[in-house]
């Protein structure tokens, strides 16, 4: 199978994800999540069930996630087959795959038996690592397609960044995570509405921590530490890397993505009285901050790569001067 018909395939595989992953949002924002009672895999026993709002959205978020489960195992078997030399690209594929089969059983358990709160943010964690490892497979296979456009790889090979630089990114991508999982727990602790008002909550820089106002007010402290790491991650991989295109777009793309997600962060806010906008809002955030954790472990698998280029021209006796 040639590059280009995998790299549409890695596209489809990574669409359908991304809806499985905004299906579950909408499933636990509207609160359709027992909308098939507590049966799985059918819905009020039976394949096809009554056209009530919430069973709908329930059973559509499950037909989705059943077909990305289906074309992630095709991809991870096309990419196996036909890509033995790309290591990086079979570890995606594999990602993926393990991660959307430990989702959808998540999913199934949380049906037939009701579980905590903390245990059903991990379950969005999860099903953000099957996305991000389809967004790295979509880059990465893109990458191979430039690659052969510009006649090699002998550029990129030689193409290197410091480990500093590389430790950077895996501490703004892990922590990244965190903040997600601290994001996925208000909503299912229903703490949205902790903290009213934007930046201040309640009206305080500092207010009493109980609650859902301690859950909300941790989360937001996490999300500003979270942008001032990936605007550092941004402003190193642009302006020590003028001779990596890709990691100059890559920093760049991490950083408007989060602006835009303190944007849509506070729009939660402003419109928690309006349920219509707040739905609206609250999933917008979720897609942005799913693109922007795959464009992160995408830049740290690249980060990591190039610094290997680094340390052999190190091992050899050649200096670099991509550090900061």
């Amino acid at each position: 199978m040639n590059t280009k018909r995998l790299k549409w395939l890695s596209y489809a595989s990574c669409l359908v994800m991304l809806l499985a992953t905004f299906g579950g949002s909408v499933v636990t924002k509207t609160e359709s999540g027992l909308g098939c009672g507590n049966e799985w895999p059918l819905c009020h026993g039976e394949f096809v069930p009554a056209h009530t709002l919430a069973s709908v959205i329930e059973y559509s978020h499950r037909a989705v996630s059943g077909a990305a489960g289906l074309l992630t195992l095709a991809t991870f078997i096309a990419f196996w087959r036909y890509r033995k030399h790309r290591k990086d690209l079979q570890a995606f594929s594999l990602l993926a795959l393990i991660f959307v089969m430990v989702q959808a059983f998540m999913g199934a358990m949380a049906v037939m038996y009701p579980t905590s709160s903390a245990v059903m943010a991990l379950h969005f964690g999860f099903s953000l690592i099957a996305f991000a490892s389809s967004v790295m497979l979509v880059l990465g296979i893109r990458e191979e397609e430039r690659g052969q456009a510009r006649g090699g790889k002998a550029a990129v090979k030689a193409a290197r960044v410091s480990r500093s630089f590389r430790n950077l990114t895996w501490l703004a991508t892990g922590y990244t995570y965190i903040v997600v999982y601290l994001g996925a727990y208000v909503s299912h602790t229903d703490s949205a509405g902790g903290c009213s008002g934007w930046p201040l909550c309640n009206g305080q820089l500092i207010p009493e921590l109980s609650g859902g106002v301690g859950i909300a007010y941790a989360h937001r402290i996490a999300a500003a530490v979270l942008m001032v790491v990936i605007a550092a991650v941004g402003h190193v991989a642009f302006r020590k890397h003028p001779d990596l295109p890709e990691i100059r777009k890559l920093g760049l793309a991490a950083t408007l993505l989060m602006l835009v997600q303190v944007f849509t962060g506070a729009l939660i806010v402003f419109t928690l009285t309006n349920y219509h906008i707040y739905l609206f809002a609250s999933l917008a955030h979720i897609i942005v901050l799913a693109a922007l954790f795959g464009v992160l472990s995408y830049l740290s698998v690249r980060a990591w790569q190039l610094s290997r280029n680094e340390e052999i021209m190190h091992h050899s006796g050649t200096e670099t001067d991509q550090t900061y």
